[in-house]
């Protein structure tokens, strides 16, 4: 399942965001990389742990944690630390799967990689090139997205970042580990949560829209794991 989040940050969010960016130190993405991506990953990334990744990192967790659509899609149970990148002068990031662990800095504990997560800094227009494609049953879906808005997917999906031909390509990237690790049922969750919402909207039958409620709540009770 790709979801697409739009508007997760305002106009003067992304351009305080790209200021602080542009002006902060990068470091060569390999750092972060796993022994399969290193091979195929070109790019930048700001430090983690520096103080400009860990306040614009905060401020992205904040609007994931007041958007309903990010909540009923991931069903997190904890999100990795933002981290943000940085695509130019034909810098790519070729085909690779996301490790399926990360470590989380600074503490002993980790992440299960269920989601993966890009919300992109950039307009489409300032720059070429640059698409997140990403491989499901259905072939590759190529993804470029406004300024502001994110796009969830599978960690276990095979995808890449296409070579930035022209202009800069500014993005922030997250695991999420899922409250509900089987990708059928959280699937499954998202399509029938989605569906009580227009119900409500339309002003559909109270009584069944309410058993049905419960039938969402039942199912997350019988597969959560917070």
């Amino acid at each position: 399942m790709i979801v697409q989040i739009p508007n997760l940050l305002n106009v003067e969010q992304l351009r305080e965001a790209r200021a602080r960016l542009l002006a902060a130190p990068w470091v060569d993405g390999r750092v972060t990389a796993g022994h399969q991506g290193a091979g195929v990953k070109r790019n930048r990334q700001i430090a983690e742990g520096s103080a400009v990744a860990v306040e614009l990192g905060d401020r992205v967790l904040a609007a994931l944690e007041r958007h309903p659509l990010f909540i009923s899609a991931a069903l997190p149970a904890r999100v990795y630390p933002p981290m943000f990148n940085r695509y130019e002068g034909g810098e790519d990031f070729g085909n690779h799967v996301d490790n399926a662990l990360r470590l989380i800095p600074g503490t002993a504990q980790r992440l299960r990689t269920d989601l993966s997560a890009t919300l992109f800094l950039a307009e489409p227009q300032d720059y070429a090139g640059g698409e997140l494609l990403v491989e499901d049953t259905y072939g590759a879906h190529s993804i470029k997205l406004p300024a502001g808005h994110l796009v969830l997917y599978p960690s276990t999906s095979l995808h890449r970042v296409e070579p930035v031909t022209s202009g800069s390509r500014l993005a922030c990237f997250l695991w999420v580990q899922s409250m509900v690790r089987d990708e059928g049922q959280r699937t499954l969750l998202f399509d029938l949560d989605t569906s009580i919402q227009r119900l409500a909207q339309t002003g559909a039958d109270e009584g069944a829209r309410l058993q049905l409620t419960g039938c969402y709540h039942n199912l997350l009770r019988m597969w959560a794991q917070p």
